[in-house]
């Protein structure tokens, strides 16, 4: 496993999350999939749901998903770096001179996550190839197999994250005081296209805007998401039953004491 674990954390996976059995922790989020947990830092928790929502906003397959992060963690540990090799930036260590934008583009996740997905389906029979040699098609590294140390924690990350699986990602945080930011509504849409808040969604369409949700919740003040039984919460970290949580993904702003937007 490529990330370390937040000092003083032990987890275990439950039926509906995450135990954190360390209470005094500040934050944190872990991604589980197959029995095997992920943790990440609030910003790696992020990146991630970013770029797997935006995989999907493009209609790509899951294993996509799988080499975009792989090639993320090998790049960068997930985090959206002001510097690189020579002029690589962000997420993907993409670079300005060899046409992946400008500084300013290949710093903002979303738009390195979609130039990511635009170069892999023009390799030939990417979706037939390794993540490794998938990911390095796409990003010509001077260690083309670098990638394959990050497979299974990829695959891992993008099951959690893509809905295959329920309640894959958890995050834990000091709910903050104050409204939910000016900056939420443009984000969830430029990322996820259409969040279908307030719509019935598919289980897998559910999961997937529930985990960016959670991922990006300590970013946009969100203290609690719902979603097929199921409720979140920023103050436990877990995913507790909720019989009231229907088929609408549904969240609770942490100046609110109620209701859903």
């Amino acid at each position: 496993m490529g990330l370390a674990l937040a000092a003083g954390v032990v987890i275990s996976a439950v039926a509906v999350g995450v135990v954190w059995s360390n209470r005094t922790l500040a934050s944190g989020c872990v991604a589980s999939a197959g029995g095997v947990t992920y943790p990440l830092d609030l910003e790696q928790a992020s990146n991630a749901t970013t770029i797997a929502a935006v995989g999907k906003r493009l209609a790509m397959p899951d294993h996509a998903v799988t080499v975009a992060l792989a090639a993320a963690l090998q790049e960068s540990r997930l985090r959206n770096l002001s510097h690189g090799d020579r002029d690589s930036l962000g997420v993907f260590q993409q670079r300005p001179s060899q046409g992946w934008g400008t500084p300013a583009q290949v710093m903002t996740p979303r738009i390195a996550a979609a130039s990511f997905y635009q170069h892999l389906v023009l390799v030939d029979g990417w979706a037939a190839l390794s993540v490794t040699d998938a990911a390095q098609q796409v990003q010509h590294s001077a260690a083309p197999a670098a990638y394959a140390q990050w497979e299974s924690e990829a695959r891992g990350l993008a099951e959690a994250l893509t809905g295959e699986i329920s309640a894959g990602l958890v995050c834990r945080f000091p709910v903050p005081s104050g409204a939910v930011t000016s900056a939420f509504a443009p984000a969830i849409t430029q990322e996820l296209g259409s969040p279908n808040l307030g719509t019935a969604l598919t289980s897998a369409r559910g999961w997937t805007v529930a985990s960016w949700l959670v991922g990006h919740a300590s970013q946009y003040r969100l203290r609690s998401v719902s979603f097929a039984g199921r409720r979140w919460t920023a103050g436990t970290g877990l995913w507790a039953s909720d019989p009231s949580a229907t088929t609408v993904v549904q969240i609770v702003p942490t100046a609110s004491t109620g209701g859903s937007s």
